[in-house]
C-alpha cells in the first residue's frame, strides 16, 4: 500500500465541501476520459506547477499552484490560473480540477511536482487524478539531445532557448517556461513522427527505463 493509497482511505468526505465545490469536483469526475491518441494541435494540454515550503518532498508542504493551458499548440496567458493554498485549500484545489480537466497534464519534475499536487487533491478532496502526466525533464533530453543529452535544469533549457519569465521560482512564472518549452518540444516531436500525448508517454517511459540500466 502506498502513500496516496492510505491517503484515500482516510478521504474526506464531500458532503463536508461547500456546495459549489462538491458541484465542482463531481463535474470534474464525471468528465469522459480523453483521446490521448489525438494529434498536438487538437489536443488541451495543461501545464502544473507548484510552489512548495521547500524541496522535500516528504516534509515539505504545498503553497500554491499554478496552470496554463496550450490548446491546439497556442499558449495564452489569459488561459492561466494560480492559487495559493491558504487560507481555503479546497476552493484553490476544486478550481484546479475544473481548469485541468481531464488532461494530459505537462510538468518538469515529476517526482516532486506531481507528489505535492497529488497528495494535496487526495488529503483535501479525496481524489486521484487518473490524468496522463509528461514529464519535460525526461522528454526534453530525449527530444533535444542536440543539447542535453541527460536530464538537465529547467535554468539550463530556459539558457538553450533563451526564454525569460516575470518570475522564478513561482508556480506561474515557472509554468510560463514550461509551457514555451512544451511548445518547442511538440515541434520537434512532430518531425519525429511523435504526435500525439501517448506517443510522448510512451517516449518518456522508454527514456527513463534506459536510465535504469547500468
Amino acid at each position: 500500500m502506498n502513500w496516496l493509497t492510505r491517503l484515500l482511505g482516510n478521504r474526506p468526505d464531500l458532503e463536508s465541501l461547500d456546495a459549489p465545490l462538491r458541484d465542482a469536483v463531481l463535474r470534474w469526475q464525471a468528465l469522459p476520459p480523453p483521446d490521448l491518441g489525438k494529434p498536438h494541435f487538437e489536443t488541451r494540454y495543461v501545464v502544473l506547477n507548484t510552489e512548495a515550503t521547500g524541496l522535500d518532498v516528504d516534509h515539505d508542504r504545498l503553497l500554491a499552484v499554478g496552470a496554463i493551458g496550450l490548446d491546439g499548440a497556442l499558449l495564452s496567458p489569459r488561459d492561466s490560473y494560480y492559487a495559493k493554498l491558504d487560507p481555503d485549500p479546497a476552493k484553490a484545489l476544486a478550481e484546479l480540477l475544473t481548469f485541468t480537466g481531464n488532461g494530459p497534464v505537462v510538468v518538469y519534475n515529476a517526482g516532486f511536482n506531481r507528489t505535492l499536487i497529488e497528495r494535496a487533491l487526495a488529503e483535501t478532496l479525496g481524489v486521484a487524478p487518473d490524468w496522463c502526466w509528461l514529464d519535460l525533464y525526461w522528454l526534453l533530453p530525449c527530444l533535444f539531445e542536440d543539447h542535453f543529452d541527460r536530464p538537465a535544469r529547467l535554468g539550463d533549457w530556459m539558457k538553450v532557448f533563451g526564454i525569460e519569465t516575470f518570475q522564478r521560482h513561482h508556480a506561474l512564472g515557472d509554468a510560463w517556461v514550461i509551457a514555451q518549452l512544451m511548445l518547442a518540444a511538440q515541434s520537434r516531436a512532430l518531425q519525429a513522427g511523435t504526435s500525439s500525448a501517448r506517443s510522448l508517454a510512451d517516449l518518456e517511459r522508454n527514456r527513463r527505463q534506459l536510465s535504469r540500466q547500468p
